[in-house]
């Protein structure tokens, strides 16, 4: 959605290095946005955008206005149940449902044979992933690591709305989860664990809507690390919400 920052750009490398042709979307997606949220003021800023693409060798930047993408007010739309429906959804009803439409509309103008997503978002991967095998979509996945601060904060474009206060605490985030990780590992008090966790980063001044250990395929929130399975979070910091990860 622009505001191009080195995650962003580390997909574009990947690509670039894999493939003979590289596309970028740009596009902010107001089916994505849900009611008080921050479409309006999300940043833009096409000129910048654009040479940080060309300064990565990206071939061609794809920049359709909305009514290119949404000709009709009652546009079909692409839903993923069950995964859409936990969490982010829960907090953000119908962003998941925005999120599938615009990807399977790219898809189906760009036609890639390979795409680029990072895991920051693992919510969002794993909608995309259930959306292209229920389709049939005949587009492969490829899935990077979240890109990091030096202070381990995750890349962002809503990074910008920190304050230079709320941007000294937001590596709290990372911190915790990782922590928690390994905390998790000698499989003691796992939901103890986590609710101590969650305690830490409220007094820090985080308004938290989930921190929780769930299943990778499902979401479903478990109790005990088994398989693949992963740390999740979503709060915000003064009016800046922020979401991070980790993989287990």
């Amino acid at each position: 959605m622009g505001a191009f920052h080195e995650g962003h750009l580390c997909l574009m490398r990947t690509s670039v290095a894999e493939n003979d042709l590289t596309v970028v979307s740009l596009f902010v997606n107001p089916t994505q946005f849900g009611k008080g949220e921050d479409f309006e003021k999300y940043p833009r800023d096409l000129d910048r955008d654009l040479e940080l693409a060309k300064s990565v060798g990206v071939d061609i930047l794809f920049t359709p206005d909305t009514h290119e993408m949404y000709p009709r007010d009652e546009a079909t739309r692409v839903v993923v149940p069950a995964i859409s429906e936990r969490w982010d959804g829960q907090f953000r009803p119908g962003h998941f449902d925005g999120v599938a439409t615009i990807v399977c509309k790219l898809f189906n103008i760009i036609r890639p044979s390979v795409a680029y997503f990072g895991w920051k978002d693992l919510q969002q991967c794993l909608v995309i992933i259930a959306m292209v095998e229920d389709l049939n979509l005949p587009t492969e996945l490829s899935f990077q690591d979240t890109i990091r601060e030096s202070d381990g904060l995750a890349r962002s474009s809503r990074n910008v709305y920190l304050s230079k206060e709320e941007r000294s605490v937001a590596p709290l985030i990372y911190q915790e989860l990782l922590a928690l990780k390994a905390n998790l590992s000698q499989e003691q008090d796992p939901r103890g664990k986590v609710e101590s966790a969650a305690k830490k980063l409220t007094s820090a001044g985080f308004h938290i809507d989930y921190l929780a250990l769930v299943d990778m395929n499902t979401l479903a929130p478990i109790d005990v690390p088994h398989g693949k399975c992963a740390l999740i979070f979503a709060g915000r910091i003064g009016a800046t919400r922020l979401i991070d990860n980790i993989r287990l």
